[in-house]
């Protein structure tokens, strides 16, 4: 018996945003999905306009098994886990940990395979790169939706996360904000296309 799929599916019992009134709870399943979407956008993006050569499918494998090991520690607010680099480098340890925990509860045949998913290897440092910026897009969009709900409580973080998304310096990231950002403000008959 393994227990690994069933750890993973008790990701949608965790909420983000545990600091903070949300008009609507974001789940940490519904996060990993979305974070998957952008970034093989964000992927698609790099190869097709900026010169890129990077494997989409795999920035979405990645970016859909990027918080796993919050199935087991649960997610940590932001101002917590950045709060100093010892708490940081703390809690890279803890999420360590929680990986090999997951690792463990894969049969022994499986595991190769699960391991570049679960801890970052070098050849796809560029892949978590664009996860990364996938994860703060991620988190802007969230941001802005509970803006656009009247929920000023978000008003602080969407800034936060747009400058961090700035920093990255990413034209892919740019892109994608001028090009796709825009239409999550638009109602259901508005996103429809005419005809």
């Amino acid at each position: 018996m393994s227990s690994f799929f069933a750890m993973l599916d008790r990701m949608k019992y965790i909420d983000r945003w545990g600091l903070m009134r949300n008009t609507r709870p974001e789940s940490l399943s519904e996060h990993a999905q979305r974070t998957a979407w952008l970034a093989h956008a964000l992927a698609v993006l790099r190869n097709r306009r900026f010169g890129g050569r990077v494997n989409a499918d795999r920035a979405a494998l990645l970016a859909l098994f990027h918080d796993c090991p919050e199935s087991l520690t649960g997610d940590l607010p932001t101002p917590v886990k950045y709060y100093s680099a010892e708490v940081r480098e703390a809690y890279r340890t803890v999420e360590e940990h929680a990986s090999r925990q997951l690792m463990d509860m894969l049969p022994e045949d499986m595991r190769e395979d699960y391991a570049p998913l679960l801890f970052p290897a070098r050849e796809d440092a560029a892949l978590w790169e664009i996860v990364k910026a996938a994860d703060i897009l991620c988190a802007y969009l969230k941001c802005l939706e509970e803006l656009r709900a009247g929920n000023r409580e978000f008003a602080v973080a969407a800034e936060q996360q747009r400058l961090r998304l700035e920093a990255l310096a990413l034209p892919e990231v740019d892109a994608f904000i001028a090009q796709f950002v825009p239409a999550f403000d638009m109602t259901l008959d508005e996103m429809k296309p005419p005809g």
